[in-house]
């Protein structure tokens, strides 16, 4: 039949039409196959009515209910299934099971006497059929399922014809309509989260008498207003899920009601203003998650809630103090909170007792300082601690807690060794202790967390070598050691199938070569050695790691040429390249630029920003230092779009390749501070996105190519110090440029250097000197120098003789006024042939 490991589907008609005596053995002669949950009690010999997951009326012996939930069934469902032949069936549910492929068949509508269907989870995709909604004495309806859609009116109609639904979740389905105006008036649980709903939800769905869940999350065209007034439903509501919709407003005081509400997500909001004083007497409260809104008013109002698990307001402007935590000790349950990216202040309190129930602990963002107090290093379930972005001091204390999975306490003040606590943790997969003035050795019990995900450690005092066995850590995917005093070779194995995506091992002092390991490293993303005292040759080799993407060498030791290389796809992925202040010598290396195939690519009209190796935002940002545009500047993040290549600073020589010309995606090209000769080549003019285009101290002749006026993203241009000669173009992004940007080369003319170009206002000429030794070039300017004089000293004999005669004759008022015009002409002559030379 096309399928495997289907049970049900094998269900002979004898098991759609039993209807013997209750005193009868309910034989069953069907096909099955033992092999998976529930269907491996189902045997032909025996009452079918006995099998796990089958329910039969104890009269006329008729299936009445199926539970096959999570019974590992698979393959497809054909309409012609037998299942369809239970025409008295009332329950079905067939979740959390693999029928990937397959369709909802309409004949799930003749089962006319269901009251309780779920197909959940079941990876059934497609539309889902009109003919459901024939299913009018349906009580339950759950089809949560992400490639399951709805035509235009059919969700409408279902509505409509299911006048007796109680519970309806249809989340992740793409519905993508109006939401309809009429609910049943029987709905305890109403679930449309996700659905692309959209339009203004009538307020009578706030009114449902029976209303005790209602999730309308993450639908963010839904534009939900609140009652001001008692809601019909504020004494049976327990859940209210709303977060990820347009409420756009305060917090109504009618909120204050709904006095049975034990759950309230309105995260995503738009909230705006205090939090009501009324609603401080919501007193069941479990759970409430206000994140990311624009809330205010002091931290301390908010604490009025005696069984809190949960309590999230993240990303709020909530102020002022801790203190409420050392006196409010009735908070036995609270398993989470969340108060980070707020405007908190002072100290965490120490004198907190009652939360060891707590499990997360999240006040990253804020402004709290002082040391952080023994009772956090001393809760027992504890498994994620943030503290991250404040202005915490002191030691990390050892944690009691062998439950932690998360540990992030990066930039801070704190101080003293890495506790032995933390390298003792079996489920720790974060550790971020970065930005911050830790000091010691990184022991070797490091290899102890056999999970970790994550290692950042950057940016510490920390010294001494790197461990050995931190390559053997198989599900590292960041490791992030820079900017400490680490000192020695890098002698760490990387073993074959790691996982690592992030090595950074920049700002240390390390000596020797590039580990020939890192070739193991088959997933990295990005790789910087900069700023260390490493001592090697070009390692090409590292080109033949398919996803490399970031390559920083930067300010070190290393040298020789760059050598060509015929491996085909070396570097493919390459968006950033730094070898500069190194000794790299030789001709550039155009066979590299040839394989660079990511900087081909301009990819400036993208509709989403994305960032090279952005594994874990939120814990961890892939920052990196580069010289762009005369500054050296700290990228916190790198896009995808924002392509380096910087080879400054070393001793290459030769003509710069004019194939960096199809390198169409660079922003940034620095190649100064070498020995490059020859003229700058007009293909770079091709370089449409190029922002920083540096190529100062060289010694490149001949003139600047008119074709780099075209350069209109260019912002910051550097030719100072070479040879160059000619006119300077103008227009466009050259009209910005100032004197500094070609300062160092004698030969060049026009704006915004004091030489004129001559000829028509702006139109550049060709200059005369283009060819000339520094000799030939100084006596030309002495006989142009000579011919000024002579000029102006035979105007001068000549005025002196003509005022001498007006003086004398009493000349014409007509002469006068030939004489001043004369004078104009001759000496505007001079001046322009005083700026020539």
């Amino acid at each position: 039949m096309g399928y495997v490991n289907l049970v049900f589907f094998m269900l002979f008609p004898f098991l759609c039409h039993l209807s013997f005596s209750s005193s009868l053995p309910h034989l069953c002669t069907c096909q099955w196959i033992q092999s998976y949950p529930k269907t491996i009690s189902w045997n032909k010999s025996t009452d079918c009515c006995s099998w796990d997951g089958v329910y039969c009326d104890e009269t006329t012996g008729e299936v009445i209910e199926l539970n096959l939930t999570c019974s590992q069934l698979q393959g497809k469902f054909h309409s012609n299934s037998s299942l369809f032949q239970l025409s008295n069936l009332k329950r079905l549910d067939l979740s959390g099971n693999n029928f990937s492929g397959s369709l909802i068949s309409p004949k799930f509508g003749e089962l006319s006497s269901l009251t309780h269907l779920d197909l959940s989870n079941s990876r059934f995709s497609g539309l889902i059929p009109a003919d459901i909604s024939r299913l009018s004495k349906l009580h339950v309806l759950s089809i949560k399922s992400s490639q399951l859609r709805f035509r235009p009116h059919n969700f409408e109609l279902l509505l409509k014809n299911m006048t007796r639904l109680r519970e309806l979740n249809l989340r992740y389905v793409n519905i993508s309509s109006t939401i309809p105006l009429n609910f049943s008036s029987y709905l305890t649980n109403l679930g449309l989260s996700d659905t692309q709903i959209y339009g203004i939800l009538p307020e009578n769905v706030f009114h449902l008498s029976n209303l005790e869940s209602l999730d309308l999350s993450d639908n963010p065209q839904l534009t939900v207003k609140f009652p001001t007034t008692k809601w019909n439903s504020s004494a049976s509501l327990t859940e209210l899920y709303l977060s990820g919709v347009n409420a756009t407003g305060r917090i109504p005081e009618s909120f204050a009601h709904l006095t049975s509400l034990r759950t309230l997500h309105i995260a995503y909001c738009n909230l705006s203003g205090s939090v009501p004083k009324p609603l401080w007497n919501l007193t069941n409260i479990e759970e409430l998650n206000l994140d990311y809104n624009h809330l205010e008013g002091p931290i301390s109002d908010l604490f009025r809630f005696g069984k809190l698990r949960l309590l999230s307001l993240r990303n709020n402007n909530f102020n002022g103090k801790l203190e409420f935590l050392s006196f409010n000790r009735i908070w036995t349950q609270l398993a989470l909170l969340d108060c980070s990216v707020n405007s908190l202040t002072g100290p965490i309190p120490s004198n907190v007792s009652g939360m060891e129930n707590l499990e997360a602990l999240i006040l990253s963002s804020n402004h709290l300082n002082g040391t952080i107090p023994s009772w956090i290093f001393s809760l027992p379930s504890l498994f994620v601690l943030d503290l991250n972005d404040n202005h915490f001091s002191g030691n990390i204390q050892e944690f009691k807690s062998k439950t932690l999975e998360q540990v992030s306490l990066k930039q801070n003040q704190l101080q003293g060794p890495i506790p032995k606590s933390l390298l003792n943790q079996r489920d720790l997969y974060y550790l971020v202790l970065s930005h911050n003035n830790l000091s010691g050795q990184i022991a070797s019990t490091i290899c102890n967390l056999t999970i970790l995900n994550m290692l950042d450690l950057g940016s510490n005092n920390l010294e001494g070598t790197i461990p050995l066995c931190l390559g053997e850590m198989s599900q590292l995917m960041i490791l992030d050691l820079s900017n400490n005093s680490l000192s020695g070779i890098i002698n760490t194995t990387l073993s074959i199938g790691n996982d690592l995506r992030i090595i950074k091992f920049d700002g240390n002092k390390l000596e020797g070569k590039v580990p020939q390991s890192l070739i193991n490293c088959k997933y990295l993303n990005v790789l910087d050695l900069g700023n260390n005292e490493l001592s090697d040759i070009f390692p090409k080799w590292l080109g033949a790691l398919p996803y490399l993407q970031i390559l920083n060498l930067r300010s070190n030791k290393f040298y020789g040429p760059i050598k060509d290389s015929r491996t085909d796809k070396l570097f493919a992925q390459i968006r950033v390249i730094d070898l500069s202040s190194n000794g790299f010598s030789g001709d550039l290396p155009m066979g590299l630029f040839e394989k660079f195939e990511a900087m081909k690519i301009t990819s400036e009209n993208r509709g989403t920003r994305e960032y090279v190796a952005d594994i874990d935002s939120y814990y961890y940002t892939n920052s990196l230092i580069v010289t762009t545009k005369g500054l050296d500047l700290e990228l916190p993040r790198v896009l995808t779009t924002y392509m380096i290549i910087d080879l400054s600073r070393n001793r290459f020589k030769g003509h710069i390749p004019s194939i960096i010309g199809d390198l169409i995606g660079l922003r940034t090209l620095n190649l100064s501070h070498n020995h490059l000769e020859g003229i700058i080549p007009a293909s770079l003019h091709q370089l449409s996105v190029l922002e920083s285009l540096d190529l100062s101290s060289n010694k490149n002749s001949g003139e600047i190519p008119q074709q780099l006026a075209s350069l209109t993203s260019l912002e910051v241009l550097n030719l100072s110090h070479n040879y160059l000669v000619g006119c300077i173009p103008k227009g466009k992004q050259f009209d910005t440029f100032d004197n500094s940007s070609y300062q160092g080369n004698d030969g060049l003319r026009g704006l915004p250097l004091s030489k004129d170009c001559g000829g028509d206002e702006g139109v550049p000429q060709a200059t005369t000197q283009v060819g000339l030794d520094e000799g030939e070039e100084g006596d030309s300017a002495i006989i142009s120098w000579q011919a000024v004089l002579m000029g102006y000293g035979c105007g001068l004999v000549i005025g002196l003789s003509i005022i001498y005669i007006m003086l004398s004759t009493q000349y014409p008022a007509w002469f006068s006024r030939m004489n001043v015009e004369l004078e104009h002409k001759i000496l505007t002559r001079m001046k322009k042939q005083k700026k020539r030379h």
